[in-house]
């Protein structure tokens, strides 16, 4: 892993007060991937990450038939168990960015160490699969709760059936201020488009938050 850089208290504020920040000082970002088991997050994070990827990825046992159900992801062969980390850098983004992605394990039992996961973060993906949707509701009720900012990406599967984004917002109930994106989680450009428009709705809702006259929750801002 590579050597951290230190963080802000507030990562959105540093985005707010500095709209012009210079080339050789890219805003540093991390941003948690998240999603229901299977859903992609993995693959989301090495399709961009510009150094190889830590990865806790360990293969699926006996042990865990009772708890891991491998309906319509059959051929899945191994699961994380920590978190993956992968890094990306945009130089020619509006405001250079520097982003730390952390994926989440997806199974419902790791939510302790989504907190952990989530402190310090400007922002989560939440990674979706419309063939095992009931497995997204914790993931999105997890980024409700703590109150961190979160877009819902779809991940069109090969055979899966195509919905439109707002029949998923429907589906998951969320509120019309939450971005529903599609996206092929192979595809880097897929990818980085998802992340950017993760980075304008923290953005947009730290604004928002100002104008209303709310100091921003600092609760998961001290990693």
């Amino acid at each position: 892993m590579p050597s951290p850089i230190p963080r802000p208290d507030d990562p959105a504020a540093v985005l707010r007060s500095s709209p012009h920040p210079r080339a050789a000082a890219p805003t540093v970002l991390k941003i948690v991937i998240a999603g229901g088991f299977g859903a992609g997050k993995t693959t989301a994070v090495g399709a961009v990450s510009e150094i190889t990827p830590l990865s806790t990825e360990e293969y699926l046992t006996e042990a865990s038939t009772d708890v891991d159900s491998l309906a319509g992801i059959e051929a899945k062969q191994t699961t994380t168990v920590a978190f993956d980390f992968g890094r990306l850098s945009l130089p020619d983004a509006p405001t250079p960015l520097e982003l730390f992605l952390f994926g989440t394990p997806g199974q419902d039992r790791f939510v302790n160490l989504w907190y952990d996961l989530a402190r310090g973060a400007v922002g989560a993906v939440v990674l979706v699969d419309t063939r095992r949707l009931e497995s997204s509701f914790t993931p999105v009720s997890f980024f409700e709760d703590i109150g961190l900012p979160f877009v819902v990406a779809v991940n069109q599967f090969d055979g899966a059936h195509r919905y439109h984004p707002e029949q998923v917002r429907t589906a998951l109930e969320l509120p019309a201020s939450v971005p529903v994106v599609t996206c092929d989680a192979r595809d880097p450009n897929h990818v980085v488009g998802v992340l950017l428009t993760l980075v304008d709705h923290a953005v947009n809702n730290a604004a928002t938050t100002s104008r209303a006259g709310h100091a921003p929750s600092t609760t998961l801002q001290d990693a």
